[in-house]
């Protein structure tokens, strides 16, 4: 298959001017001309170099797909991560899955756990995560790109934060049994 960004002009000589060097000449310098229109193309197409965009692209990008929870403050390969999974998020709006999607882009890991799960109250959540990063500083952050796509009905109960650390742990246990017998007369 031919590449589109690789076609010359020269290749595409009938053999009849092929070996006329004036025309050679022409082709070589509509080729320079016709490489910088294909650049310029293939910037246009956007959905599909999402990882090669600028900032300033993506911001564009990003205001244009409606991406829920989005601050140019972010890192770009959040906001790349972000555009990329705009349509999904759009699709599965409302649901845990959305909330955990977000969550693991934005914070790394985390869980929620329907009201039935914990024995809460009908309609509510809470959301487990073990990010050290979901703390007071950027808890309000955290809040908001939970409700960017939750449900209107559903109501966040608590978000945990558990870490695990590695301990030494030394434990002991002991065991004394001993029988006592007891001999009487009768």
């Amino acid at each position: 298959m031919i590449n589109i960004m690789d076609v010359s002009i020269v290749d595409l000589l009938p053999q009849s001017v092929k070996d006329d060097h004036t025309m050679q000449a022409f082709a070589l310098t509509l080729d320079e001309y016709l490489k910088v229109a294909k650049d310029e193309v293939y910037n246009l197409r956007r959905l599909t170099r999402i990882d090669e965009l600028t900032s300033d692209e993506a911001n564009d990008m990003a205001y244009q797909l409606h991406v829920d929870f989005y601050d140019p403050a972010l890192p770009l390969e959040t906001r790349r991560e972000l555009i990329k999974n705009s349509i999904n998020f759009h699709r599965i709006k409302g649901t845990p899955a959305a909330v955990e999607q977000l969550i693991d882009i934005l914070f790394g890991d985390g869980v929620v756990e329907e009201w039935f799960q914990y024995d809460g109250i009908p309609g509510h959540y809470r959301v487990k995560t073990s990010n050290p990063q979901a703390t007071r500083d950027r808890v309000a952050e955290f809040y908001r790109a939970i409700d960017s796509v939750t449900r209107f009905s559903a109501h966040l109960d608590s978000v945990m934060l558990e870490q695990t650390e590695q301990m030494d742990l030394y434990f002991g246990a002991g065991l004394h049994m001993r029988d006592i017998i007891t001999a009487r007369m009768v």
